[in-house]
């Protein structure tokens, strides 16, 4: 906390009139009767962010849905801290040991969230605690995890699920959920690696951040999910639609260096002939906070920015075609090459100036584009009352 304030003051008396304001977390469903400062502090309180006081400017006002509460980090310290929304950067600049410390990857959440550029507008204060929650639990279950990389083939422990052609793998009777997610991802509780895509191990991190939660908060929601997944599972495009929303688009990018633990990234391959290669179109990521990203096909390795835009970047040199045809991506030659380029600070300048330009539109190409993605995904509302993730009924 001295640290924090010590930082704050600094960043006060450099506070310019003209910097950009965060729009910050917009909380509803707030009781009547309270002042405004008075709500404030039971929030700060709630969220165990009450030395955040000096920093957190707040609005209230009235509206179709209700009362509402902005808060926002102020401008300064946005400035100081993350200049322009650059978040990756905030954990070593407030010395919060979030790979340790569940406090402090939860402050790494909360001040990222005050940050937030778009605004995130809340149902309920008990919605925001179980928000933050989850993406804690998805940051620290993506640490966990080590995977085997395969585009075809997939494989799960015999003893939690089984598979269907037409409903994917689905839970045995009587195995929890949770328990099968955790033994599946987790090589430290299983003692094997199983085969996984990209997508799909980012899917699996995000199911067991959400159920972890619902088991929590809302039992009836978790029951139905232990329920459907013994039926059949929730995939891509469905799994997109279900579980998570998505913030900023193409017309209107998040900055490029914003990010809260636990959203879910895509990275795409900017080059068309190495991007038909299956797996390889891009690589779907979880953010883990203090400028780190998940590698789940290397324990204790995760990715920094500048080395998944050099890795992606070189796909197109492990380029060929196998026996049958198909193109593939051969990672043992391009391993070098990423390290010569890693170790080269011309050459590093020049690729990272190519892949950190905004990503071009799915099936478009041209030597414009980069890798950079103008969106971010995280999940959806789960408390009763306010939850809006239509998992369908059994």
């Amino acid at each position: 906390m001295r640290k924090l304030l010590d930082l704050y003051d600094a960043a006060e008396h450099a506070q310019d009139p003209a910097l950009p304001q965060s729009r910050g977390i917009v909380l509803r469903g707030l009781q009547a009767g309270r002042s405004s400062s008075a709500m404030v502090q039971a929030v700060l309180e709630q969220l165990d962010a009450r030395d955040l006081a000096a920093m957190v400017q707040t609005e209230s006002g009235l509206d179709g849905q209700g009362r509402w509460l902005r808060l926002w980090l102020a401008p300064c310290s946005t400035q100081a801290w993350a200049p322009g929304h650059d978040t990756m950067q905030l954990a070593e600049t407030l010395g919060l040991a979030t790979q340790t410390s569940a406090a402090d990857l939860q402050r790494e959440i909360l001040l990222t969230l005050l940050m937030s550029p778009t605004g995130l507008d809340v149902p309920s204060l008990d919605e925001l605690v179980s928000t933050i929650r989850i993406r804690r639990n998805i940051v620290q279950a993506a640490r966990r995890t080590t995977l085997a990389f395969d585009t075809h083939a997939a494989e799960r422990p015999e003893d939690c699920w089984t598979y269907d052609e037409d409903k994917g793998f689905i839970l045995l009777p009587g195995v929890p959920l949770i328990d099968a997610l955790i033994k599946t991802t987790q090589p430290a509780v299983s003692g094997r690696l199983y085969s996984f895509s990209c997508y799909r191990a980012t899917e699996y991190v995000i199911l067991l951040g959400i159920a972890q939660e619902l088991a929590q908060c809302n039992p009836e929601l978790f029951e139905r999910l232990q329920s459907l997944w013994q039926q059949r599972a929730i995939m891509s495009e469905e799994f997109h639609n279900v579980f998570l929303r998505e913030q900023g688009s193409m017309d209107a990018p998040l900055p490029p260096l914003y990010y809260v633990p636990g959203d879910r990234v895509w990275f795409r391959n900017p080059d068309e002939a190495s991007a038909d290669a299956c797996g390889f179109e891009g690589s779907w990521v979880m953010y883990l906070g203090g400028g780190e990203f998940t590698n789940f096909w290397k324990q204790g390795q995760p990715y920094t920015l500048t080395r998944k835009c050099v890795e992606i970047y070189h796909w197109r040199h492990g380029l060929y075609q196998d026996a049958q045809g198909e193109s593939q991506i051969d990672e043992q030659r391009i391993e070098p090459l990423i390290e010569a380029t890693l170790a080269n600070p011309v050459e590093l300048a020049r690729v990272m100036a190519l892949m950190t330009r905004w990503r071009e539109a799915r099936g478009v190409y041209t030597e414009a584009g980069g890798c950079m993605d103008t969106t971010r995904e995280f999940a959806r509302w789960v408390r009763p009352g306010s939850t809006d993730m239509p998992i369908p009924k059994t």
